[in-house]
């Protein structure tokens, strides 16, 4: 056999996996093999191995008689809607998937990579955690991902693909990176799993029911997407990264749209009802804004009292933060406050101009949230607003309350314009409140204190809270016709286009916890 012919033989093997009934037995848990996921990510052919014929090198346990190639992880580049993307695959058939040194070895070289090349990373997580016979060789290797992590932070976009169980120490990388897919059913996440927390608390539940995709979306908010099945998450994954830069010394890249750029959006007016007490959908009015109504809704099902979508207008993608009337009245909280932060966070580190929707009644009282830390927590999102430097645009819609107001980007934490259409209500508080405590003297010296309030509240409206009010003192720049809404939005963001702001010199700074 010619040297040629052997290397060939090799490839069919690495290509083949360690054997079809391996193979079978990852396709009856309904789950894809590595190299399928990976044809299925990116663009057909464009695929590039790195490391293919590794093997690991550790002896005792019986490993030394098992050396299979790739150890476990398929790691490389190629293209995205011909874009360079990096990836690394956890093979489940292999050592299900475990983390020893070679396997380590090789997520580091391709996250190295990565970073030099400036371009985005996606792991297909499929593994069992650390390969128990190689011990603290194996833990070793994690730190090395999370350092890399952490690293890349902010410099290229990082996606985790959750696509199996992911338990332990492993769940951190995931945590590190910038968005979390996970599938239903197939995959999960947890630090201790079900019997560990049987033996402790006595508490019996499923995997599914601890760490499961459903559980990860709505609860703990760990999870940005949970999909039905693999192929709709993958093709999730490739929309994504259509809308996000190849790394933070880009701007994302720029779609050409026939949605005229002033389109004037009559649904407007009766989409949003003047009634401030009427709820409404927000993403009713993100859809009438955006290029062809299509926007991708960042944590959809977790806090859901504020949205945060990537969307195009003009064809430039744009973050969009914005309060939802249909939740909790568009109140921020805890997980609001905290949701909000992040996704700012992420357009400002990746040059994606933000736009911010208001209507909002506050932040939401109670004993919980003062106890559970709603001071330190609505920080978080005013630090990050006050920290962005990309384009910053806010429209309050109806009613802008409080300190809710202020830290929804208002233009005295620096967003570059600010504009309200004709039914805003921008105050301290809601002029009833307002009202009890500023006459509350008047009021009950009253010999119909009901007839006074009703009179003191109209008072307070009339001068504190009419729609110029704020425009008359230069907080808002233009109180604006709402069907013009989309145009002046596309005007403005084209003209801050080419906005530099320099943030002081220092190491970092020291947000919120």
């Amino acid at each position: 056999m010619s040297a040629v012919a052997g290397l060939l033989a090799i490839r069919e093997q690495v290509l083949a996996g360690p054997s079809p009934a391996a193979t079978e037995a990852q396709h009856a848990k309904g789950k894809l093999t590595a190299r399928e996921r990976i044809g299925l990510l990116l663009d057909e052919g464009s695929f590039n191995e790195v490391e293919p014929l590794r093997r690991h090198r550790a002896t005792g346990f019986g490993l030394e008689a098992k050396k299979p190639y790739t150890d476990g992880v398929i790691t490389g580049w190629g293209t995205v809607h011909g874009r360079t993307v990096f990836v690394y695959a956890h093979d489940f058939r292999i050592f299900g998937g475990a983390l020893g040194e070679a396997h380590a070895q090789k997520i580091h070289k391709i996250m190295d990579m990565a970073i030099a090349a400036g371009a985005p990373l996606v792991s297909l997580n499929d593994g069992a955690g650390a390969r128990i016979q190689e011990g603290v060789t194996a833990l070793a290797g994690y730190g090395g991902i999370f350092r890399r992590n952490t690293r890349a932070s902010g410099v290229i976009p990082q996606i985790s693909v959750m696509l199996g169980p992911c338990a332990g120490g492993a769940a951190y990388a995931p945590a590190l990176t910038d968005f979390v897919f996970m599938v239903r059913e197939t995959s999960q996440m947890f630090i201790t799993g079900p019997d560990v927390v049987k033996a402790v608390t006595g508490e019996r539940i499923s995997q599914n029911g601890l760490g499961g995709a459903d559980v990860h979306a709505e609860v703990s908010g760990v999870a940005h997407f949970a999909c039905d099945d693999e192929r709709t998450c993958l093709d999730e994954v490739r929309f994504l990264l259509s809308m996000l830069p190849q790394n933070n010394r880009e701007t994302p890249p720029v779609e050409t749209t026939e949605d005229p750029a002033d389109r004037r959006c009559e649904a407007l007016l009766d989409l949003v009802p003047a009634d401030g007490n009427r709820p409404y959908d927000m993403r009713e009015v993100i859809e009438e804004l955006a290029d062809e109504g299509q926007f991708m809704e960042i944590h959809e099902r977790w806090a859901t009292n504020v949205i945060c979508a990537l969307t195009r207008m003009d064809g430039q993608v744009v973050g969009i933060v914005a309060n939802q009337p249909q939740s909790l009245a568009g109140v921020l909280d805890i997980h609001a406050s905290e949701k909000a932060a992040r996704f700012v966070q992420l357009c400002d580190a990746f040059n994606i101009p933000l736009v911010t929707l208001l209507d909002v009644p506050g932040f939401l009282p109670g004993v919980d949230q003062e106890h559970g830390g709603i001071i330190r927590h609505g920080a978080k999102l005013l630090y990050a607003y006050c920290n962005a430097t990309v384009p910053r645009i806010s429209l309050v819609l109806r009613k802008a309350y409080g300190g809710a107001y202020i830290v929804m980007d208002s233009r005295s934490v620096g967003a570059d314009l600010a504009f309200a259409w004709p039914t805003n209500e921008i105050a301290v508080m809601g002029a009833e409140g307002a009202a009890n405590v500023v006459f509350r003297r008047e009021i009950a010296a009253a010999d119909d204190p009901e007839a006074k309030r009703v009179e003191m509240v109209r008072q307070y409206k009339d001068t504190l809270m009419h729609p110029y009010y704020a425009a008359e003192r230069g907080l808002v720049d233009d109180v604006i016709d709402p069907a013009a809404t989309r145009e002046v939005l596309i005007r403005s963001l084209r003209m801050l286009r080419t906005k530099h702001a320099d943030l002081p010199a220092r190491k970092h700074g020291n947000p919120p916890q």
